[in-house]
């Protein structure tokens, strides 16, 4: 199981045989995963696992390409208000769920509202007052202030539209019986699934997208034993193996000529590997300790030897990919005589103890890079203990309740800086006892004030000079030292075409995936 799939909510079961196979039909591909999903409903539920298959079964309002440019979807066309407090819809005129009801607005109003209630990422839709239905086709967004994530927040991998005819009989949404029988608007339908086996999706004949999907069939095959499911792909069994994350299973398909690897597409994911410090701590409590940690560490080591070259580097709080990434960093370049220089001017020349957590069962990413910090550290007279934790759940309540000194952690920003960015460094959300907060208790005046500012901003330049500012900061502050970004690489057969190669990747829909002809 990749590193990547598994940390965006993997559930474990027992390893599959591989022994029956069913045939494959021309038209069909085959996707290797790890993932059960728990549902099939992404209006609740975050992560890939529910993710992938989702965005098959939902469409959404807008749907991006490759240069983080929305595109229509649902809506045909779109238009903000001169003082950005609403955004109104346009929908398509012609587009029904899988049941054969038509989609109106009454159906994004619903979906919009009740993803703001439920959906784990807040931020995503917290401006959102109401939504106003005019007519069946027309849908308006109003806000309480001005809010420049909405367009990405409107994803497929974030905002799938759900029926209301359905979903709004009054049952708990989160438990609803439709979340494990979906009926949506995507280019393909639920057919079957065999919980911890398969999930098999046939083509959508009533699609609103003229000639789409491409592929008459896609099959997930569920393949929670890491060697059975390499084998899977080695010998054809499988097509299509997305977020593959460790150097073992990327270097080994390598090696298997029909098969083309690449990572392409996914950067609105935005995954980032870091060493997380507890600015709380007395003993980390001076910025100059963590910025001689921060030059002691030799990060091209990190990613050539410990990681053997499968991740790319990373600089700051804002993936590199992103629009809003600062190039102009700091990159802490390792100097082993400067960062001594640091700790003697922090009073701290005899050197100190320091622990360090790691998110286990992910070595690579993880556990070996604590390891190196034990050696590495020494340099600069730290001694370091690495305190493994049994499971997630004991890791994430050391961290969540910042009983901890520094941490491996690995953290994403899931499109736009107010989704998936701001929750880590604003001053509001040090929240004791929740995971992926501000957990480091960071606190600086004015990286609230920058981010407060960005969040409502609506000209692209100055927002991205604000978020330029914040990531100078940060980069000084050092709340944070990042490392790399996870790898995210595709496995698929050479005679695939149009694999997605959008800003979310295989959370978008594949309906013009095919085979070549």
């Amino acid at each position: 199981m990749s590193y990547l799939s598994r940390l965006l909510g993997a559930v474990s079961v027992a390893a599959l045989s591989l022994t029956a196979v069913p045939a494959i039909a021309e038209g069909t591909l085959v996707i290797a995963s790890a993932q059960v999903p728990r549902h099939f409903n992404s209006a609740v539920q975050s992560g890939i696992a529910t993710g992938l298959p989702a965005a098959q079964i939902f469409a959404s309002p807008l749907r991006y390409d490759d240069g983080w440019t929305p595109e229509p979807y649902l809506a045909k066309s779109w238009e903000e208000s001169d003082d950005g407090l609403s955004l109104t819809l346009h929908l398509v005129e012609d587009a029904t769920f899988q049941d054969g009801v038509p989609i109106t607005s009454e159906d994004v109003a619903f979906s919009i509202m009740t993803i703001k209630e439920n959906h784990p990422f807040k931020t995503m839709f917290a401006p959102v007052e109401a939504v106003e239905t005019p007519d069946a086709h027309t849908a308006v967004i109003k806000l309480s202030q001005p809010h420049p994530a909405l367009l990405l927040a409107l994803s497929p991998a974030l905002c799938p539209i759900i029926p209301k005819h359905i979903y709004g009989d009054g049952q708990d949404i989160k438990n609803h019986p439709a979340n494990l029988a979906p009926v949506g608007s995507g280019p393909f339908m639920l057919d079957s699934y065999t919980p911890g086996e398969t999930i098999v999706l046939k083509k959508n004949p009533n699609f609103f997208l003229k000639d789409r999907p491409k592929l008459d069939e896609i099959i997930v095959r569920i393949i929670p034993d890491p060697s059975a499911l390499l084998i899977a792909v080695e010998n054809g069994d499988a097509d299509f193996y997305p977020f593959m994350g460790g150097s073992q299973e990327i270097k080994r398909l390598e090696k298997v000529d029909r098969l083309a690897i690449d990572d392409e597409g996914g950067a609105a994911i935005g995954p980032i590997t870091w060493l997380a410090f507890n600015t709380a701590s007395p003993k980390l409590s001076d910025k100059r300790v963590r910025q001689a940690i921060a030059y002691a560490v030799d990060r091209d080591f990190v990613l050539k030897a410990l990681q053997r070259g499968v991740s790319k580097p990373q600089r700051g709080p804002i993936i590199e990919q992103s629009p809003f990434f600062n190039p102009d960093l700091n990159p802490y370049d390792v100097d082993l005589d400067k960062a001594k220089a640091l700790m003697a001017e922090a009073g701290y020349a005899d050197g100190m103890e320091l622990t360090v957590d790691y998110i286990p069962g992910f070595k690579e990413q993880q556990q070996s890079v604590a390891e190196y910090l034990r050696s590495q550290l020494k340099k600069i007279g730290i001694e370091v203990t690495v305190r493994a934790a049994p499971d997630f759940p004991t890791w994430a309540g050391r961290v969540g309740n910042q009983d901890f000194e520094m941490t491996m952690d690995s953290v994403f920003n899931w499109g736009d800086p107010v989704i998936g960015v701001h929750r880590t460094y604003l001053s509001s959300n040090i929240r004791k006892g929740v995971i992926w907060s501000n957990t480091q208790s960071y606190s600086n005046p004015r990286v609230d004030e920058l981010l407060t500012q960005a969040a409502v901003e609506r000209d692209f330049d100055k927002r991205k000079a604000l978020y330029g500012e914040f990531q100078q900061i940060v980069n000084d502050d050092m709340p944070i030292y990042f490392l790399n970004q996870m790898p995210q690489k595709t496995a698929y057969d050479k005679k695939l075409e149009h694999v997605p190669t959008s800003i979310w990747g295989v959370l978008a829909p594949m309906d013009l995936l095919d085979w070549s002809k």
